[in-house]
């Protein structure tokens, strides 16, 4: 058991989605490709020290910060963290829809993201230079797999 996923036991299968219901979904998104197309709302607040709340839908808010090495307090991931979480996330989601899709069993999906940043320009009151590329540059993803299909 990981202290990350506290319900997923190892070589056991992970917890389905509804393959009718995705079935389903993919049917009507083939027959009205505009209904699929959706506007996501999030509103954020500061709270000083670079934190800031954001609402997402009806859910608690999410607190996103910065380390006290760019300035902040610790107190949550920094907003590039965030980005690197919601990409793997939905790397996840779409492996798990892909093999729901095609009867595969998965009992592992872990995602390793790592990227390069720039933040010499300190958000815009620094290195400045003409030639910097500031932000992330360059982005790697790890995929840990195990399921009932084969590796090919």
């Amino acid at each position: 058991m990981s202290d990350l996923t506290p319900n997923r036991q190892p070589g056991q299968p992970l917890e389905p989605i509804d393959a009718e219901k995705l079935s389903q979904l993919a049917e009507k998104n083939i027959n009205n490709p505009e209904g699929g197309r959706k506007v996501i709302r999030t509103h954020t607040e500061a709270d000083g020290k670079f934190r800031n709340y954001t609402r997402v839908r009806n859910l608690e808010p999410v607190l996103v910060s910065e380390p006290p090495a760019l300035l902040g307090d610790d107190t949550a991931p920094n907003p590039t963290e965030i980005a690197q979480a919601g990409l793997a996330a939905c790397i996840s989601v779409g492996i798990q829809a892909i093999a729901t899709h095609r009867g595969v069993t998965l009992t592992k999906i872990d995602i390793d993201i790592e990227s390069d940043i720039d933040v010499s320009p300190t958000w815009g009151v620094g290195d400045l230079a003409e030639d910097k590329r500031p932000g992330v540059s360059d982005v790697r993803v790890k995929i840990d797999l195990e399921g009932d299909a084969d590796r090919e």
